[in-house]
């Protein structure tokens, strides 16, 4: 096929992959990384211009929310569902965790980086409530 009339992407490696930028915007896939195993997480990003739309093709996920206050306000799990929709809007921390099959679709603003988000670091308290609800939602 013309790759002016149609381009086909695929990523089924490990961890975040942009695939299409086009204007303002971007596609990407998430897929399972050793960095986002339960025990391994260690903070929460905002992205403080845009909002994230995430979208469950294969696997399992749980959304991992913080509130949108300028600290974070607990760790609130959102169990996805394939081919929803779920907006993470502007200034909301969240992380994420994955089964080892997950794939998740992300369209965000195309210059959405480090330089426009902010981090927050997750206490031991919050870190032992992630891998509860990875115990409880049966991830490994």
């Amino acid at each position: 096929m013309d790759k002016n009339m149609l381009d086909i992407q695929f990523f089924d490696g490990i961890g975040y992959k942009p695939l299409i930028d086009f204007n303002d915007w971007r596609v990407a896939i998430l897929r399972y990384i050793d960095e986002l195993q339960p025990d391994r997480i260690e903070q929460m990003e905002r992205h403080v211009e845009t909002d994230e739309v995430f979208v469950l093709l294969n696997g399992r996920a749980t959304l991992l929310m913080g509130g949108n206050g300028s600290t974070l306000d607990g760790v609130h799990p959102q169990p996805m569902e394939p081919g929803k929709l779920y907006n993470v809007k502007q200034n909301a921390w969240h992380s994420v965790l994955l089964s080892k099959d997950a794939s998740i679709l992300l369209v965000e603003n195309r210059n959405t980086a480090r330089e426009n988000s902010e981090y927050a670091r997750l206490t031991d308290d919050q870190r032992r409530l992630v891998v509860e609800i990875a115990q409880r939602e049966g991830y490994e």
